[in-house]
């Protein structure tokens, strides 16, 4: 069994953000304060954390199959058919990709379908999906 990992991430705009984990991505909310809260993030623990809003541009990219793919990120990997559902429900609710839903290294060892979009802080996340997941971790 896998074990759930927990992260939390930085939010200047806790109900916003709240707003987009729970209705967007359907992410189920637990405990929360005023200065935190959690979700249910494909069974994994996130938590989301008030942080003042910065002023620092860092944004940063790094090549990855043609593509500017942003760092950092996080999401989840998850079934084929799921993914593609997951992100038809996302274009449905007029997500604003930074890398479109798509395949990447078409036809080679590790073949996925991968899409980015940033949350409302400017968190940005990856989703994926592998067409052989035996090949997750392959060269």
């Amino acid at each position: 069994m896998l074990s759930p990992f927990h992260i939390a991430i930085p939010v200047h705009n806790l109900e916003t953000c709240r707003t987009f984990y729970r209705e967007i991505l359907n992410c189920e909310e637990g405990r929360s304060s005023e200065h935190w809260v959690d979700f249910n993030f494909f069974g994994h623990q996130l938590v989301i954390h008030y942080k003042p809003k910065s002023h620092e541009n860092d944004l940063h990219s790094n090549p990855v199959d043609g593509k500017q793919v942003p760092v950092p990120h996080f999401g989840v990997v998850l079934a084929w058919e799921t993914f593609q559902q997951f992100a038809e429900a996302l274009k449905q609710k007029d997500i604003r990709f930074i890398i479109e839903p798509y395949i990447r290294f078409e036809g080679q060892v590790g073949e996925q379908a991968t899409m980015f979009f940033y949350d409302p802080a400017g968190n940005a996340l990856e989703f994926k999906a592998f067409k052989d997941m035996d090949q997750l971790f392959a060269k």
